[in-house]
């Protein structure tokens, strides 16, 4: 009897601790300390009914928590407040829009799915103030970090992390927009069925996007719809953005960089195959940088580059550099240190010019290997033998820009002996990437000659 009655107060004071309310609203399942349920509000886990209006609820209250404390000018520093969606699978039919001057967030762990009246041009999450100027701000990007002004002041969200977040868009519009936003993190999240962006982020910077997959269709590759794709998977228009360990397994584009500042490591696009007009990274902003990436059956398309690194990378299945004239300049491109494969019965070049550049400035491409395409660089070497006057050194298959040599060196070796006097020899030609060596007297020789077509820093083309 005397155990009983010891359980009994045991049990009571137990239900009295799980009674008490440790905060507003915890009483109810709306939240615990600072972490805030929408489950509590209303949302339905099961996604049968519409969860729309809870997960808002919960957000504003989210919101109201303020200690004082600031971030960046206008952004209240919420202190790392926490929307747990609980594994939970909610079909919402409207966008979850935070809102504006908040930061310190963590918004993680369930799945987010369009309903049918989803709108087709909006996004499942967005961050974006109606202080925002609508559309990209992309033209007003130089083709220059300098000179910089005062960034700090026109951003409405910082340090807001989403984590562990199934975004399906139900082909009805995209799955993530962020504008005029600093310091932005998307990890280990899931994009799929979106016929507009995975993610769209304009202006603002910094958002760091790393260990996620993206897909408007459920693939491994080769699906026989893949030349239907639409849509593009991660869309950057700002600054200073970074893509790590991503892969993009079904869009028309993988990644669009219309900002400037941008660097792309460790990503694999197999999205739409340049076979049926896809591309995987498409730049068209300078100071890019793409680095130990996988491009699978398409392409990297770079617009009238200017400083532009690609290195490291690997390109299957014909997939290849393609370098588009949309002004005809070239300022600085590094291509190096890559690996292409493709089929030997289409010997499509690992680099390739679309339409004409007229100004070319600061360019190499040279120590990547190739199996099954064609070789292209802008540095050539090549040895040739002969008997007689002349030797020519053609690198017109290898050297990259037409009827462009900037520098050439040679040496001739005379063989089975000195011949009587030294002979007299020299360039007497380069054009069409040809190089021609001639000497006074035929003799027995060998040339070795190394010709590039990098202009150094305000260096003109001297030689054609």
């Amino acid at each position: 009897m005397k155990l009983y009655e010891f359980q009994e107060k045991l049990r009571e004071k137990s239900d009295v601790v799980t009674t008490m309310p440790t905060q507003v609203g915890s009483n109810t399942g709306k939240s615990n300390g600072r972490v805030f349920y929408p489950i509590g509000y209303g949302a339905d886990p099961t996604g049968v009914r519409d969860s729309s209006d809870s997960i808002l609820a919960a957000l504003m209250d989210a919101g109201t928590l303020q200690n004082g404390l600031d971030l960046l000018p206008g952004i209240t520093d919420l202190g790392g407040i926490i929307i747990d969606f609980q594994g939970g699978n909610f079909r919402i039919g409207q966008p979850i829009r935070f809102p504006p001057g908040v930061g310190n967030i963590v918004v993680k762990g369930g799945s987010l799915r369009a309903s049918n009246t989803f709108p087709d041009d909006r996004h499942l999450i967005e961050l974006w103030s109606p202080n925002s100027r609508k559309g990209s701000k992309t033209d007003e990007y130089p083709n220059s970090l300098f000179p910089r002004k005062d960034l700090n002041n026109g951003m409405y969200y910082e340090d807001i992390t989403f984590r562990d977040i199934l975004f399906d868009s139900s082909y009805r519009g995209g799955g993530l927009f962020v504008v005029d936003s600093a310091r932005i993190r998307v990890n280990n999240c899931f994009f799929i069925h979106f016929n507009t962006e995975g993610i769209l982020v304009e202006r603002g910077h910094e958002t760091f996007i790393s260990s996620s997959f993206l897909g408007q269709h459920p693939t491994i590759g080769g699906d026989r719809g893949e030349r239907d794709y639409t849509g593009t998977g991660i869309d950057l228009a700002s600054t200073d953005n970074a893509v790590t360990d991503v892969a993009i397994f079904s869009a028309a584009t993988g990644i669009i960089l219309r900002g400037l500042a941008n660097i792309i490591t460790g990503v694999h696009c197999y999205n739409k195959a340049t076979y049926f007009g896809g591309v995987g990274i498409l730049v068209k902003a300078a100071q890019t940088r793409i680095t130990d990436s996988y491009l699978d059956y398409n392409s990297i398309v770079i617009e009238d580059p200017s400083q532009v690194h690609v290195s490291n990378g690997f390109f299957l299945g014909d997939g290849n550099v393609v370098l588009k004239s949309t002004s005809g300049r070239i300022s600085g491109l590094n291509i190096i240190n890559n690996m292409f494969c493709g089929d030997p019965k289409h010997t499509i070049p690992i680099v390739k010019l679309d339409g004409e550049f007229t100004s070319i400035d600061q360019v190499v491409v040279d120590h990547n290997n190739v199996n099954g395409m064609s070789l292209k660089s802008t540095v050539g070497k090549m040895t040739v033998a002969g008997v007689g006057t002349r030797w020519m050194a053609d690198f017109s298959s290898t050297l990259l820009f037409p009827n462009k040599i900037n520098h050439v060196q040679y040496a001739l070796y005379t063989l089975g002996g000195m011949v009587a006097g030294f002979p007299t020899h020299a360039v007497t030609n380069i054009s069409n990437n040809v190089v021609l060596i001639e000497s006074e007297k035929g003799v027995d020789g060998v040339i070795s000659v190394f010709a590039d077509q990098h202009n150094m820093v305000g260096e003109g083309n001297f030689v054609m």
